[in-house]
């Protein structure tokens, strides 16, 4: 059956172009569709978003062309250091766990770098493309599978045919609501508040998690003396700390974030947003697969977000670059299962992983505080365990797809 294109992409944002573009080079075409205009989606405006990348996250850009574009508004991650404390007072217990990229032998643990630059990349890339189409400013209104093929119905009456239809459209996926997927998850009863900073101090390369009774606070470097901040506080507070102006906002920043970079201001716009984890009880179906958050929504500690659909889209990639090579079709259940299982086991420990950290550290209980303070000690002392927690936060440990080693799919 002839196709529009071999696979329907449904959400510009991120993961998407990453996806068209990782699966153009293994000759796979793509149509990305977004309701957003490509000018909105593109605002080159300093915002005060931004992520961590694992260095795997980084090889993947490398590998699909965007890495060259970005990396001189990139600053590497050369330490993190997380400690447990309360606002105003400091770490509690003289304890903190310390990784040095110095510990690895692939040198910078990760990178961070703004939303604005990356985005941007991206969207020139796809736009460039000869294997990719964009649809922008389109809603997609409905969806249906056959045996054949997925399709989609734009809001503008246009009827596009793939092989197989990906949702890259977050957390509220239409996608996967459309297919009547459920999904399971939680309300942490938290909301994260994120900006960023200009500092007195230079960084250093170094990434600070200091979690207090009421939720995290990380401290994450950027280029020249600048840190983004993703701060996360119980609702109620949360709320009544985002109505404040900047001056308020920083008065009630400062306590928690101490002075160890001298003075602060903002830099850039504030922005708050729920936390909660949310799983897609079923990521693949027969010519279906949702990646990202659409997939998975984690809680932000340890910035693992974008990296985990970074990981869907190496993983997704392979398994179709793989079944196209072997003449299987791309959309058949047997072949998206294999991503699924590749992905599965991962996706399930990172989210639990991060339910448990977030639980056990956003509380003031006493013997807790004093039990994780000695947990994080030891861990110190142990180089070896040390070196396991870098690469497995670098993500270049286990069975690691060819775009997360740089390398085609």
């Amino acid at each position: 059956m002839t196709h529009d294109c071999d696979i329907l992409i449904v959400g510009g944002g991120l993961n998407g172009p990453a996806l068209a573009l990782a699966a153009a080079q293994a000759g796979m075409r793509s149509i990305v569709v977004d309701r957003l205009s490509f000018e909105a989606r593109a605002d080159g405006g300093f915002d005060g978003r931004s992520y961590a990348l694992a260095l795997a996250s980084q090889r993947l850009l490398a590998a699909i062309g965007i890495w060259r574009a970005v990396a001189g508004n990139a600053q590497p991650m050369e330490r993190i250091i997380t400690s447990d404390g309360r606002a105003g007072e400091g770490p509690v217990w003289p304890f903190a766990m310390h990784f040095d990229h110095g510990e690895m032998d692939e040198g910078a643990m990760g990178y961070m770098l703004e939303d604005r630059y990356l985005r941007r990349a991206l969207l020139e890339a796809i736009e460039a493309a000869p294997h990719i189409t964009t649809r922008s400013l389109e809603n997609v209104v409905d969806q249906e599978v056959t045996p054949q093929a997925a399709r989609i119905r734009l809001a503008s009456g246009e009827v596009l045919s793939g092989a197989l239809l990906v949702g890259a459209d977050g957390r509220q996926s239409g996608t996967g609501n459309r297919a009547g997927i459920r999904r399971t998850g939680w309300d942490y009863g938290q909301t994260a508040l994120v900006c960023a900073v200009e500092h007195e101090k230079p960084h250093g390369g170094a990434a600070h998690q200091f979690f207090m009774p009421n939720g995290p606070l990380a401290i994450l470097p950027l280029p020249g003396n600048r840190s983004s901040i993703v701060w996360s506080e119980a609702t109620e507070v949360a709320a009544g700390i985002a109505a404040l102006d900047d001056e308020g906002f920083l008065a009630a920043l400062r306590p928690r974030f101490g002075d160890f970079l001298g003075g602060i201001a903002l830099a850039g716009g504030r922005f708050s947003y729920p936390l909660n984890l949310t799983m897609a009880n079923e990521t693949v179906r027969e010519r279906l697969a949702l990646i990202g958050d659409a997939a998975q929504g984690v809680h932000p500690i340890a910035g693992q977000g974008f990296n985990q659909g970074l990981a869907d889209v190496a993983t997704l990639t392979q398994v179709l670059a793989d079944a196209r090579r072997r003449g299987e079709d791309i959309g058949a259940r047997g072949v998206l299962e294999r991503h699924r299982a590749w992905r599965s086991f991962d996706r399930a420990t990172l989210a639990l992983g991060m339910d448990a950290v977030n639980r056990l550290f956003s509380n003031d209980n006493p013997l807790l505080r004093l039990g994780r303070g000695l947990g994080m000690a030891a861990i110190d002392r142990m180089p070896g365990l040390r070196r396991r927690f870098i690469r497995e936060a670098a993500g270049v440990s286990g069975d690691i797809p060819n775009l997360l080693q740089g390398k085609p799919a």
